[in-house]
């Protein structure tokens, strides 16, 4: 298990190229590490091993070995669709349902050899920011299993930080990706809305929502980006613009690079927090780099926005999930008199708490009487938030930030109180609103856990923004930590 820690994606990728027996080792070693740790962490909520194997095998009889994944096992956040395997969003609502077809993203990565060990758990239909909202049970962080991984790629990021595989694809509507990046110390990438297609993806928020990596090491995260970035016929909200070689270029980084710190994505952390900040501000500063104080006012404004935009976009995309077209159906003892009454039923029982209050939040705000006062008013405000970070990006390069006030908390904490549990992700919800892309990367400790650091920039940045956390990464040594509980179990 240990040698996985060691190798970066390319290095496995050409260690596979070489032998196909060593192929199919490397799968099986994967598999058995995932039938030792899925239980405790509850990463997976679909695993077939025979599966698995059988995509090596498939890949060695193919021949091709100039794939940039060849062999590459990944783990799949499960609201991305891939053709015959169950995509449930972790809800009760779309149990039973396969997806017909492939993501964009599931094509693009399978051309290039990688291999599927499964479905990541998640916060139901993406709408959480602990890991608590699964109709398939809570997650536990590996640093401490009494303590949530984030929300709402749980699954993902837990996979990412526990070697199961060499990286997974997460999905980012308001800090989705980041900050369970954060809580488990793994490096979570946002890329720029319309940077990756969302061809296949269950849409939560579509104005908002991207896929993204998370990984253990900075490079990792652009070599996936590579492969996955790029123009799609089948998303309209994709754009033509060119895709680097992030991975290829991540060592060389522009000099003369201006930084600054949002004040309000510091001060309003827990200090411990804080002095990670403080600990990467010196780092860079010892590289000559200086970082600036700036402010972002309509921080403030950020939350109330987001949640009025997102539950709105939620209510309309939520609409489908019926009880006629697929997945769950309810049942009654006596028979269900008209149509109203089986949608009313079906979606009672087959959507959890957290995905009907925001259904509801949605539709009062979508409706006659208040759009003018709600939606509307909260896409006016969120325009004003995308000129300040214009206007932040017509005088600095990267803007720095913490990706959450606080270390990961304890499970069952904030799940009674939907107020605290959105205050967690004050840090990254106006990025999103924003389309900018972002990235989190571990850079410390705070009470035995892992704190991660947000770096910002403008559309399409997503090259400087890996070259600077690379930097960080190489600076703080973090690509070769290892979560406390899987440091025990690997010691048994």
């Amino acid at each position: 298990m240990k040698a996985w820690w060691q190798k970066t994606i390319v290095s496995l990728a050409a260690e596979n190229r070489q032998d196909d027996e060593l192929l199919q080792k490397n799968v099986a070693d994967v598999c058995d590490w995932a039938e030792r740790i899925n239980e405790k962490f509850n990463i997976l909520n679909y695993y077939d091993r025979q599966r698995v194997i059988d995509q090596a095998t498939d890949l060695a009889k193919k021949g091709n070995k100039k794939g940039r994944l060849y062999g590459v096992p990944l783990v799949i956040k499960d609201n991305i669709s891939i053709s015959g395997w169950p995509t449930t969003a972790a809800s009760k609502i779309l149990k039973g349902y396969q997806a017909p077809y492939d993501a964009t993203v599931i094509g693009r990565l399978s051309r290039e050899g990688a291999i599927i060990i499964g479905r990541a758990n998640m916060d139901e239909f993406a709408m959480g920011s602990s890991g608590e909202n699964s109709a398939d049970g809570f997650s536990r962080n590996p640093w401490d299993s009494e303590r949530v991984p984030g929300g709402s790629s749980s699954g993902s990021a837990i996979a990412a930080a526990t070697g199961l595989g060499m990286g997974a694809l997460g999905s980012d509507t308001g800090g989705s990706i980041r900050l369970p990046a954060s809580f488990c110390g793994v490096v979570g990438l946002k890329p720029t809305y319309g940077r990756v297609s969302r061809y296949g993806l269950l849409a939560l928020g579509s104005s908002l929502d991207q896929i993204g990596p998370l990984t253990r090491r900075v490079e990792d995260a652009g070599e996936m980006l590579t492969v996955m970035a790029g123009w799609d016929e089948r998303d309209s909200s994709t754009e033509d613009v060119e895709v680097d070689d992030y991975a290829a270029s991540i060592d060389s980084l522009d000099k003369g690079l201006k930084v600054a710190l949002v004040e309000e994505m510091y001060e309003q952390a827990d200090s411990g927090v804080k002095q990670v900040m403080d600990e990467t501000i010196a780092r860079l500063e010892s590289k000559n780099i200086k970082v600036e104080k700036i402010n972002l006012p309509m921080l403030e404004h950020s939350v109330p926005v987001y949640y009025i935009i997102q539950s709105s976009e939620c209510s309309a995309n939520l609409a489908r999930y019926d009880g006629i077209k697929y997945g769950y159906e309810a049942e009654s003892d006596n028979e269900i008199a008209n149509l109203l009454e089986l949608y009313t039923k079906t979606r009672q029982v087959g959507f959890g708490d957290e995905v009907k209050r925001r259904i509801m939040l949605g539709t009062y705000s979508l409706s006659s009487g208040y759009y003018d006062d709600y939606f509307q008013k909260a896409a006016q405000v969120r325009t004003k938030i995308v000129e300040e970070f214009n206007r932040l990006f017509d005088q600095y390069d990267v803007l720095l930030g913490l990706t959450a006030p606080s270390v990961a908390f304890r499970i069952g904490e904030k799940v009674d109180d939907p107020l605290s549990m959105y205050l967690t992700d004050i840090m990254t919800i106006s990025v999103s609103l924003a389309g900018l892309p972002a990235l989190s990367v571990p850079a410390g400790m705070s009470e035995g856990m892992p704190v991660g650091i947000q770096l910002i920039g403008p559309m399409w940045s997503e090259k400087r923004l890996l070259q600077l956390g690379y930097l960080l990464e190489k600076e703080c040594g973090w690509d070769q930590t290892i979560p406390t509980e899987i440091k025990a179990i690997m010691e048994e």
